[in-house]
């Protein structure tokens, strides 16, 4: 069984969600994802970059991964579609510990979204690029997406305004962000563009160790 396998990764991630900057689902004052998204909807593009890491005996560095969530009214009432998409370079078993880890499966963060998903879109491999430019994150998969997003701006002296608001995948703490010009995701029949819309972006450090 996949929730059976000892595994770990750590490395980087990004995300630019539809909603107006900032966020009010992961501040909703009565519960979590609790709030009205400021567009009535969610569609959130999750990109990540695996500096290191292993499943069982699979090894996983230097592999990416994109998730795609989408919520069609309040996030916490579910009824959310994902999809996922693998680096190419991934091997069989590769692909198959990543689909495990990324959809929840093999425990760990994502675990927390699957009782709200109700259809699974699938899985695709894909070239997938991922970029860290200073305090710009970047990723690109040809004829599907466009994705980019720098901190919020800020008068703080690093440039960049840190949370912690509890999210699964970096639950200790987040920058805050925004989607730059041309943000675009088109697959599953569907296109959205995120331009100028909320982001995060954050370390991340995950197992399905207690």
């Amino acid at each position: 069984m996949a929730d059976q396998i000892s595994w770990h990764l750590s490395g980087d991630y990004f995300e630019n969600c539809s909603c107006s900057v900032a966020c009010p689902c992961l501040v909703s004052p009565a519960a979590p994802l609790t709030a009205q998204p400021t567009e009535g909807f969610c569609n959130v593009p999750l990109i990540f970059h695996i500096d290191s890491g292993r499943y069982g005996s699979v090894a996983l560095d230097g592999l990416n991964v994109f998730v795609i969530l989408r919520s069609p009214g309040v996030m916490a009432d579910g009824d959310w579609s994902i999809a996922t998409y693998i680096d190419q370079r991934a091997d069989d078993e590769q692909t198959e510990a990543l689909v495990a880890i990324f959809t929840g499966v093999a425990g760990g963060p994502m675990a927390a979204f699957a009782p709200l998903i109700s259809k699974n879109l699938g899985t695709r491999k894909v070239p997938i690029t991922f970029r860290i430019d200073g305090k710009t994150r970047s990723a690109q998969i040809p004829g599907i997406l466009h994705m980019s997003v720098d901190p919020l701006p800020t008068l703080h002296p690093s440039g960049e305004m840190w949370v912690n608001i509890g999210h699964p995948v970096s639950p200790d703490k987040m920058a805050l962000a925004v989607g730059a010009p041309g943000n675009t995701f088109s697959d599953h029949g569907m296109r959205w563009d995120n331009s100028g819309k909320n982001g995060h972006y954050a370390s991340i450090r995950w197992s399905n160790q207690a």
